[in-house]
């Protein structure tokens, strides 16, 4: 008799079973499984299952749980698919429960998709024979079936009364058992699994507990046992489940359509378009982008994917119809000359030698992928338009799942046992913030996480849960980019759900998505396109002639001394310490070296950037292993810098076309030790037949084996690179705009944010306070100044800087003083909570009155408020307050210097009217350095600076004597000083934060940072 298991529900049924696949086939294979079936609550997991199951030799069937609404009941029914017709009705029937929100299906939906299915009653104790009846009339005695399970071998009551009543109606009987965890050791850690569901604690009197204990993997011997009395039962599973049989051996793509009149094909229009485009985009149109847009456009038709560029190049239409800013291009598709006669890729290939085939190879048939880089305040846009022209049943966004990783499960299994709050905190700080770091690694490499487990029993079992639950599905969340298009309904081809702004979500992920044959898209929104969208619109306002992106030239000499400065603070990809200092070493003097410096910025590939820099600057004469690479490598001095490279020198010296080339290159790319001799073998005889000895193409292939891995796609090397370039022009010609749109996108991050303001005074940029009534929401430009935000306020929301502003715009005159703004803001919004932040901030000082005042008037004016405007719809006085008399400010002493600094620094993160340090500095009379020239030096010189305590570190040296690092800050910036034993024995009682210091010392360079090695200096 075989092994088969008719109900397996999988962790991807989130929360609902501890198995996953990997440990679930080892089991399988183990108890010699025959057959098994996927029954989740949603088709989570199930392309997976079927295909692991597949590869194993193990039968797999697709099954679906759920509720059915009859005519007398509501019953809990699995149902199969026999075929691919009853497998394309479970992805209906999951997609209508889901996209409705139903918890049970209705009859008439069961009977319209029940073709291709087999159901199977679960007999428990809410076994009704009128349920029966009404799914045998529905189904059928060929495809219903009934199970009857036995806990732990344990007979039921019912079965006297259900065996008599289902053979009377010749329905078979199956031996039936439901697997959620793997071992019976499983069941306690699903027990606490079963508890997170329901978000209570195992102590919780309400808690539902698991209906029993026995819902592991069955052994051949237990099923045997269990139902030694009724073997054909055992029988009637094993033929309900071989009777299911459906394939995905083929693979199918579907393409999708775009609209277009009959009697024009997409072929036509698209070589229509292109030739139109091309005119327009190039001035001088030679023979050589003839020959290339023809070839391009031969190899798309004869991959029919011509429909395919049309779709992208119309939302790209619509995207700068609708003034949404996009990105120059992303990935491979920049290689495209098609792309780029299309307005879909901002990059000429030909003018940068970059390689169709590395986008798409004829030789190596796969999907286009063109991804879009959208200004991510208005990417939804973009996927709206999308849906609204295809219909909303062939679009959808793409699930993406979020698994227990180690704090998480840490956390959360705790919060089900009991833990207090401080254990849990605790517990986060014992294992290492490490991405992907595993509960077991963890363990091994914290003591105190050690010493926590092993302390108490119950902690033990904590951590035996934790380690059981670690990696299982958590949560549901929508893919960053996908976006799924189809010719055919989704339901037709995936399971689909409710997702946000009325459009669909796959109950699949990307993998599974793009394996099914379904066209992926990724639309990504770019937070830097959104910065240069708000620059643009700052340089643009109330000017005649705008500045155009397209406008900007790739050779500016102001932009080009930035970037060799490393002065790049906000540019894309350029604002790394590493990447600046790169650009110094380089001192790019064309577009191409910017190019440079972002395909090597990685690791391996940034260890040839000392050696590119000395060849261009002439330091180091340029080598070529072989005459045939001069061409191809003079641009980047001789190294292998790209992938196209890679391809172009496979090309010249050994004949390859580009596919072919492109496949060398992915090959070689793989290290396999028999494909490297293989084409080795494969590329020294065909450069031998070109003229060349064996030992020069040996030395070539050599070359290409050390440099297929560090090679970058050059294509989205420039692409990307024009971001950086324009960011970087408008910074060094409209430095006021660019910052202050920075600055903006920058709110709640205090320390970018401060960081970005300390750079703005080096460079002469003033930064005016924040004004109740100058000041927007976000930082704006003022008569070449920026003003501070409301929004960068800490405490003031979102909602009140709106209803502020819009106020302010609907009054023609301004504030006179604290009580109006009361008045006119009502009680609703006129708070303690939403004011006190904008005095300490200084927005109130428009009213000229000491910020102590403000704060004592501060209750009196919430009543006031209250009394004449209540609410928003009620104004007491008809906005006429002259018939109440206003209350009156209740005077106060000024605050002194420093109280009124850190309120300052409280809700704006810094000392804003002036630093602590700076009138000590004026009282000194002697050369003082200031901090941020300190840090920029690269020379290590004596230094004498005036700070601010921020942060003391204390320590024991390997001797057990006390030492100390500070971190001290002036108006220009911070810097960490060391102070050895001797020092800090002198001065350890007057360090303390909020402490003013003169530090004396010698400043030095490490991995990048400047610190100061010093001692203090009494004054």
């Amino acid at each position: 008799m075989e092994t088969v298991y008719p109900q397996i529900v999988t962790s991807a049924d989130m929360l609902k079973s501890t198995i996953q696949l990997e440990q679930l086939i080892q089991k399988l294979k183990k108890n010699n499984a025959k057959a098994a079936a996927i029954t989740n609550s949603k088709l989570y997991g199930m392309l997976p299952f079927w295909h692991e199951l597949k590869k194993q030799k193990i039968h797999p069937v697709i099954g679906l749980s759920i509720r059915v609404q009859l005519d007398t009941q509501s019953c809990s029914i699995i149902i199969y698919a026999k075929n691919n017709d009853g497998y394309e009705n479970l992805l209906k029937i999951s997609s209508s429960l889901e996209t409705r929100e139903l918890s049970e299906l209705p009859k008439k939906w069961l009977q319209a998709y029940k073709k291709g299915l087999i159901a199977l009653y679960k007999c428990d104790q809410h076994f009704s024979q009128e349920g029966i009846v009404e799914l045998n009339e529905i189904f059928g005695v060929s495809n219903l079936y009934v199970g009857i399970e036995r806990p732990n071998g344990i007979k039921q009551e019912m079965e006297k009364t259900v065996i008599p009543f289902v053979e009377q109606l010749s329905i078979p009987i199956t031996a039936f058992h439901m697997s959620r965890y793997i071992e019976k050791e499983d069941a306690f850690a699903f027990e606490v699994l079963h508890a997170m569901e329901q978000s209570v604690k195992m102590s919780d009197a309400n808690r539902l507990k698991p209906s029993n204990d026995s819902y592991h993997l069955l052994t051949n011997e237990e099923w045997v046992n269990w139902f030694s009395d009724a073997p054909h039962w055992l029988k009637n599973t094993e033929v309900m489940l071989n009777s299911c049989h459906v394939s995905f051996e083929k693979t199918t793509h579907y393409m999708p359509k775009f609209p277009l009149p009959p009697s024009i094909s997409a072929k036509d229009y698209l070589h229509k378009l292109c030739e139109d485009g091309l005119k327009l985009r190039v001035n001088n149109i030679t023979p050589s982008y003839i020959e290339r847009l023809n070839y391009e456009l031969q190899i798309i038709s004869k991959m029919q994917y011509e429909d395919y560029f049309l779709i992208v190049q119309d939302f790209m239409k619509f995207a700068k119809q609708a003034e949404i800013l996009t990105g120059p291009g992303r990935g491979s598709s920049a290689s495209s000359l098609v792309a780029y006669s299309l307005f879909i890729t901002n990059v000429d290939p030909l003018k940068y030698g970059l390689l169709f085939e590395r986008f798409l190879n004829p030789e190596r048939i796969t999907l286009p992928d063109i991804d879009i880089d959208f200004a991510d305040s208005k990417r939804m846009e973009v996927i709206q338009y999308v849906a609204e022209k295809y219909g909303k049943q062939y679009v959808s966004q793409i699930i993406t799942f979020g698994t227990l990783s180690a704090k998480a499960v840490a956390r959360e299994v705790a919060r089900v046992f009991g833990f207090e709050s401080s254990t849990l905190e605790a517990i986060s700080s014992f294992i290492p913030s490490k991405p992907g770091i595993s509960l077991k690694e963890a363990y091994d490499q914290s003591q105190k996480l050690r010493e926590f487990v092993q302390t108490e029993e119950i902690r033990k079992k904590w951590f035996q849960v934790a380690l059981a639950l670690e990696g299982l599905p958590r949560n549901a969340s929508t893919h960053a980019a996908g976006i799924v298009l189809s010719p055919v309904p989704l339901v037709d081809v995936v399971p689909i759900q409710n997702g946000h702004d009325d459009i669909f979500l796959t109950q699949w992920p990307m993998n599974e998505v793009e394996q099914i044959g379904l066209l992926k898209m990724d639309f990504l929104g770019l937070r830097n396109l959104t910065i240069i969208e708000r620059i643009l619109n700052l340089i643009n306002y109330n000017r005649s002639s705008k500045l155009l992106l397209e406008d900007i030239p790739l050779i500016d000499e102001q932009t080009l001394i930035l970037l060799q400065n490393g002065d790049t603070t906000g540019v894309f990809q350029l604002e790394s310490p590493g990447m600046r200092n790169a650009l110094k070493q380089i001192k790019p003097t064309k577009f191409e070296d910017i190019v440079a410096v972002n395909a090597l910025y990685r690791p391996g590939p940034m260890e040839s950037i000392p050696l590119y820099a000395k060849r261009k600057l002439g330091q180091q004469a340029v080598i070529y292993e072989h005459p045939v690479l001069e061409p191809i490598l003079n641009e980047t001095y001789g190294i292998i810098v790209y992938q196209e490279q890679i391809m172009q020198i496979a090309s010249q010296m050994a004949g390859f076309t580009f596919g072919e080339a492109d496949l060398l290159r992915r090959a070689v790319s793989k290290k396999n030790r028999d494909i490297l001799q293989k084409e080795r073998t494969h590329f020294v005889q065909k450069a031998i037949h070109l003229g060349h000895t064996e030992e020069a193409a040996s030395s070539v292939y050599d070359l290409i084996v050390r440099f297929a891995d560090y090679g970058f796609p050059k294509s989205h090397a420039v692409a990307y690179s024009i971001i950086s370039y324009q960011m970087a022009y408008l910074k060094a010609h409209f430095p006021v705009p660019f910052y202050c749109a920075l600055l903006s996108t920058t709110a709640g991050n205090q320390e970018k944010l401060n960081h970005l303001l300390i750079e703005m005074k080096q460079k002469g940029i003033t930064v005016l306070p924040p004004s109740i009534h100058k000041s927007n929401i976000y930082f704006s430009v003022e008569n070449g100044s920026v003003r501070f935000g409301l929004q960068a306020i800490k405490g003031v929301t979102h909602s009140f800087t709106q209803k502020l502003v819009e106020l302010r715009k609907k009054q023609s005159g301004k504030w006179n003083d604290i009580f109006d703004l009361a008045s006119d803001l009502t009680a609703i919004h006129f708070t303690r909570k939403n004011i006190e932040p904008l005095i300490k901030a200084g927005a109130l000082d428009d009213f000229k009155e000491e910020r102590s005042t403000l704060l004592a008037t501060l209750d009196p004016a919430v009543k006031y408020a209250k009394l004449v405007s209540p609410t928003e719809d009620s104004d007491l006085f008809e906005g006429d307050n002259i018939h109440f008399g206003k209350s009156k400010y209740i005077k106060m002493d000024p605050f002194p210097l420093m109280t009124k600094l850190q309120f300052e620094k409280e809700v704006l993160g810094q000392y804003f009217s002036e630093h602590p340090t700076v009138s000590m500095k004026k009282s000194m009379g002697e050369k003082i350095e200031n901090i941020w020239d300190v840090q920029q030096s690269i020379k290590e010189w004596k230094v004498k600076v005036v700070g601010l305590i921020q942060e003391v570190k204390k320590i024991r040296t390997k001797k057990g004597e006390s030492m100390a690092f500070l971190t001290i800050q002036d108006e220009t910036g911070s810097i960490s000083v060391t102070l050895f034993p001797e020092e800090y024995a002198k001065f350890n009682s007057l360090l303390e934060e909020l402490s003013i210091v003169v530090v004396e010392g010698k400043s030095e360079r490490r991995n990048g940072r400047t610190q100061i090695l010093g001692k203090l200096v009494l004054r």
